[in-house]
């Protein structure tokens, strides 16, 4: 689906921050997993919420992502989540989901709420056992608040290696009443959706029904969380939940509910406003690269190729290096698995045409580089076969990714 632009159906809020819907309060602070930074987080809703989830695809999960699936797929309700940063909890055994427990259950405690109220969310180092004496006591910290700079203190806690925050927000109208949704996210490396090393948390004061809320999230997120890729890993962590407390007041929200298009696409927007900042800010990264594809045979084999053009190391390298380098991109095509008919193919770099049904077209290198030079890069191809329209977000691989990697753990 095409992405409707109308401030009839929303529009971007300028304070960009998890605890603008209704209800919501969020606290972050240093516990003592990391040296220094935020470590610790916890964002509740005053009272019990739908929920929705999608999860990792990798067969080896953490920890807490039992805990949080039961949540989700069981209780369908969901008030709070406990969330660290600089330690993954994954690989541990027995002591890693006893550990994940306990932080749901000392957070329910700390709240006064039910445990199977509450989901916990962890990221970091995989394969070390979690140090609890530091969160047991960092929850007993924790004082949720409503104000930005709690929603500050929010964001910066759950991040690892991003280098930057990344909030979105936007409201819309249901039954004339003001919907806000809002989101923020941590990802930056081990980014291959299905899903990434992501951690992404969106709040919304709409009235929705947990099962209609599950369905219209797994649909977005293959659209826009599963269309980014940094470096074709996939993590052992990756959690996406939303969380509506129904406090906007509006009636229950369903497909065929009037004002569900402006609910779908709003909620939409604020996933793919996540998910171009987690690939925008990959390890190292300077340039957000976008690849557009048209005239697939479908829209599922458009966004097949779109990923595969994004997440070659070739391509990658060439856009980092301003080299307009289009053969890595058709090759990429060509390999995805799609079908394709080379003496169709049209590929543009940011509107320069390098390729036009099959045939090179002569282009102006000064001009290329100037173009491959900026902070976004989009690149388009155009398959000449059907109508099948797709998207994917990445990011320039470069000498920075290398050493961030070689030393995560030191």
């Amino acid at each position: 689906m095409t992405l409707i632009a109308s401030t009839n159906i929303m529009k971007k809020l300028s304070s960009k921050n998890i605890v603008s819907p209704k209800g919501f309060k969020t606290a972050g602070l240093h516990c003592g997993l990391k040296h220094k930074k935020k470590d610790l987080a916890i964002l509740v809703s005053e009272v019990p919420a739908s929920v929705a989830g999608v999860f990792t695809t990798n067969a080896v999960q953490a920890a807490p992502l039992k805990v949080t699936k039961e949540v989700v797929y069981t209780t369908k309700k969901m008030q709070a989540m406990i969330v660290n940063s600089g330690n993954a909890n994954a690989c541990t055994g027995k002591q890693g989901v006893k550990d994940a427990q306990t932080m749901q259950f000392l957070a329910a405690e700390k709240l006064g709420i039910e445990a199977n109220l509450v989901g916990v969310c962890s990221t970091g180092v995989i394969g070390e056992i979690m140090k609890m004496e530091p969160v047991t006591k960092g929850i007993t910290q924790l004082e949720p608040k409503d104000d930005l700079e709690s929603a500050i203190d929010f964001a910066q806690a759950i991040m690892t290696t991003d280098t930057v925050m990344k909030n979105t927000s936007y409201s819309t109208t249901v039954d004339g009443k003001e919907v806000i949704i809002a989101g923020v996210a941590k990802g930056s490396g081990m980014i291959e959706p299905n899903m990434a090393t992501m951690l992404g948390f969106i709040t919304t004061d709409a009235y929705i029904e947990s099962e209609v809320l599950q369905s219209a999230l797994s649909d977005i997120t293959n659209l826009t969380f599963n269309a980014i890729t940094v470096d074709g890993d996939t993590s052992t962590n990756d959690t996406v939940v939303v969380m509506a407390n129904g406090l906007a007041g509006n009636e229950a929200l369903t497909p065929a509910h009037p004002d569900w298009q402006n609910f779908y696409y709003t909620l939409k927007t604020v996933a793919q406003d996540l998910a171009k900042m987690i690939a925008k800010d990959g390890e190292g990264a300077t340039k957000l690269i976008e690849v557009e594809v048209e005239g697939a045979i479908s829209h599922e084999e458009a966004r097949k190729i779109a990923k595969t053009v994004v997440g070659s190391p070739l391509v990658k390298t060439a856009v980092f290096g301003c080299d307009a380098n289009w053969g890595r991109i058709i090759a990429a095509v060509g390999y995805s698995g799609a079908t394709v008919d080379p003496d169709k193919i049209t590929i543009q770099i940011g509107g320069a045409t390098m390729v036009e049904n099959g045939e090179p077209i002569p282009f102006s290198e000064d001009e290329l580089i100037q173009i491959l030079k900026m902070h976004e890069v989009k690149i388009y191809v155009s398959l000449g076969l059907g109508e099948g329209k797709g998207h994917a977000w990445g990011c320039d691989l470069t000498y920075d990714y290398v050493q961030i990697n070689a030393s995560y753990r030191s």
